[in-house]
């Protein structure tokens, strides 16, 4: 996490300060009256329907008796588990598929009470909000944004002592990539949107509402996005990734900045923890002189090149010209994506080999079109081979193309963990966390514990007094 370093910060860190419950997983979230939990998950895209690369996602390949553990029914044992136990008032997950939703989360209703449910109205990979109707009441419909999503609540006790005030809930899985502007707008707008709910609600002070912004921020403490939210401003002249963010300053319409509540009360004793733990691909897949454009234009380190020049000639090595036919891609393809027919490497190889899209009527639907075809006499040539996984590479599917080498017999020397804290959790000025629950691994997620590759974030608010 990022230490405050101006004594701008320093004050405002010190003004805000308060004694938060610090608690471990697995634990239960303290439920206290008055006050409002909220948990906020990147469950990795279910696939029960969809997301058939997820068992990418584990490295070293798994085998048996594990093999199963990438499974959607075996995921959701563990979150069913998880998000039972800890029992929050509202739950804000990101990555679910529309797809297969009702069936893949009947289990918030059905096992663990969740009977009020939100799902963005579009994406492939959207959040969802759920929340337990004898605790909260909705006030309004959801506000669906740029991948932002806001509910807002009254407490039910609250409710019952005729208390008329709300709890804004903004659930953010921002973009990913190198799209900071994007991210920026995102945030801006969630937050504005809020702003401008509380004062169609007529709440007294609109600029100091009670508002908790959680998610998936697809960045750290460098992105302009947390920037925002610690601030309350961003310059115009704010750089992520070699890039302006923003043409213009930003400003937040809130009186104070929004606070950390997982970071707030910590000592060095108690760090933050990271949300995101995954194997360190980079140093070892990408070339060195382009560590820094990593987003742009990357490149493969040789060890990599190595690899898959080995793996390209097993293949190619009965085959005229010693380049791959139709027969040999189809044979990698197996062994990578389960079958042929699916992944942006097939699709890839079969327009390198000489597949060309036909004319498309603009009426003509997609499922109507021609299928994507390996043509018969075909070939890959190493270069084109390559150009596959740069593409891979380019879409920053590390995770696959460490596991197709270790499939192929060429694994990586992973030693590294990459850890960060792209989850987030931001409370307004006007309420406070009274407990913080931290979930924890030092082995690379997804794993036999973990069903994704984030962590969740977790905290119980109330009013500040």
């Amino acid at each position: 996490c990022r230490l405050p370093t101006t004594s701008l910060e320093r004050a405002h860190r010190n003004q805000v300060m308060v004694a938060v419950k610090h608690l471990t997983s697995p634990a239960t979230i303290p439920r206290l009256p008055a006050c409002l939990s909220v948990l906020s998950y990147n469950i990795l895209l279910p696939n029960s329907q969809d997301g058939w690369w997820n068992y990418k996602m584990y490295l070293p390949p798994l085998s048996p008796p594990d093999e199963d553990i990438y499974t959607w029914e075996y995921r959701k044992s563990l979150l069913i588990e998880r998000i039972g136990l800890i029992d929050a008032d509202v739950v804000c997950l990101q990555e679910v598929s529309p797809l297969s939703f009702e069936e893949d989360f009947k289990f918030m209703t059905e096992n663990l009470g969740y009977d009020g449910v939100e799902l963005f109205r579009k994406g492939r990979f959207r959040p969802a909000t759920f929340w337990k109707k004898d605790r909260v009441e909705l006030v309004c419909p959801a506000q669906h944004k740029d991948r932002t999503m806001l509910t807002t609540f009254r407490l039910r006790d609250s409710v019952e002592a005729n208390s008329q005030e709300n709890w804004h809930v903004l659930n953010c899985h921002l973009q990913a990539g190198k799209q900071g502007g994007r991210r920026v707008r995102q945030m801006f707008e969630g937050v504005t949107t809020a702003y401008k709910t509380a004062k169609k609600l007529k709440e007294k002070d609109p600029e100091d509402m009670k508002l908790i912004v959680c998610g998936d921020f697809n960045g750290g403490s460098e992105c302009g996005a947390v920037e925002l939210l610690e601030k309350g401003v961003l310059d115009q002249d704010f750089i992520e990734d070699g890039e302006q963010v923003s043409s213009k300053a930003k400003k937040l319409p809130l009186s104070t900045p929004l606070n950390d509540a997982i970071y707030m009360d910590r000592d060095d004793n108690n760090p933050v923890p990271s949300t995101l733990v995954v194997p360190e691909l980079i140093s070892i897949m990408i070339d060195q002189g382009s560590i820094e454009t990593a987003y742009m234009e990357p490149q493969f380190s040789q060890q990599v090149i190595d690899r898959f020049s080995r793996i390209y000639q097993r293949f190619a090595k009965d085959s005229p010209g010693m380049q791959m036919t139709k027969a040999d891609v189809e044979e990698w393809l197996t062994i990578i994506n389960g079958r042929v027919g699916r992944g942006t490497e097939f699709r890839n190889a079969a327009k390198y080999m000489g597949w060309k899209e036909p004319p498309t009527d603009p009426d003509e639907k997609k499922e109507d079109r021609p299928p994507i075809m390996i043509p018969e006499d075909g070939v890959l040539t190493f270069t084109d081979f390559m150009a596959v996984y740069l593409d891979e590479l380019r879409q920053g599917k590390f995770w696959g193309i460490a596991w197709d080498l270790a499939k192929l017999d060429e694994p990586l020397d992973v030693e590294e963990v990459f850890q960060a804290r792209y989850d987030r959790m931001y409370c307004s000025a006007s309420i406070q966390p009274t407990a913080v629950l931290d979930t924890i691994s030092s082995q690379p997620c997804p794993n036999k514990f973990e069903p994704s590759d984030h962590l969740p974030v977790c905290a119980s608010f109330q009013v500040r007094k």
